[in-house]
């Protein structure tokens, strides 16, 4: 696994080992960032469920301000802070060691990426439900193909705090006019 672009390009990050995790791939990575263009420039960028930190370090290294990254699992906060480490990153990094549904709603971000292990997909509903209450910016949720995400729930949110999103099997699709760039809200 290495870093897709910007500042750390082509830099390896160290991986969990085992079938149990599935990183965001390089392809899927590259496509993402190239949907978010200059957005990320300067954003608070939030990587729920992060595991190696190879989103949030991708955002990092294409100019985020800064980065926060949830993940509760403790082998995978080790390789993370050891990928943060060895890229200088961990004054622009903040790892919260916990359950995203514990963290995300007191989180200010501009973009959040969620990517649940598939063993708490179903966590979608709850995370959505919180970042509901404190909109960010964007919300990029990766899905397993074939798996849907409560359409009632991403209706609603959608409705209520006027968000943009991304949803992503194999690759990215937009809730947008087409053509039409993502953009930030306008304040209420």
């Amino acid at each position: 696994m290495r870093v897709i672009g910007g500042e750390f390009r082509s830099r390896r990050l160290k991986a969990l080992p085992g079938r149990a995790v599935r990183p965001t791939s390089d392809r899927l990575r590259e496509t993402l960032f190239n949907v978010l263009g200059e957005q990320v420039a300067g954003s608070t960028f939030v990587d729920a469920y992060a595991g190696s930190g190879a989103v949030g370090i991708e955002a990092l290294s294409r100019g985020a301000a800064r980065a926060v990254f949830i993940e509760n699992d403790r082998k995978a906060v080790s390789v993370l802070r050891r990928n943060l480490r060895a890229l200088g990153l961990e004054g622009r990094a903040k790892v919260l060691e916990k359950s995203v549904t514990r963290a995300i709603g007191a989180i200010e971000a501009d973009i959040v990426f969620l990517d649940p292990p598939y063993a708490e997909a179903g966590e979608y509903e709850t995370t959505l439900s919180l970042l509901g209450k404190s909109p960010p910016a964007l919300v990029v949720a990766e899905r397993l193909s074939g798996r849907r995400i409560p359409l009632p729930v991403f209706h609603l949110h959608l409705k209520l705090c006027g968000l943009n999103w991304i949803f992503s099997g194999r690759r990215p699709r937009r809730f947008l006019p087409r053509g039409r760039p993502i953009s930030r809200p306008r304040p209420q």
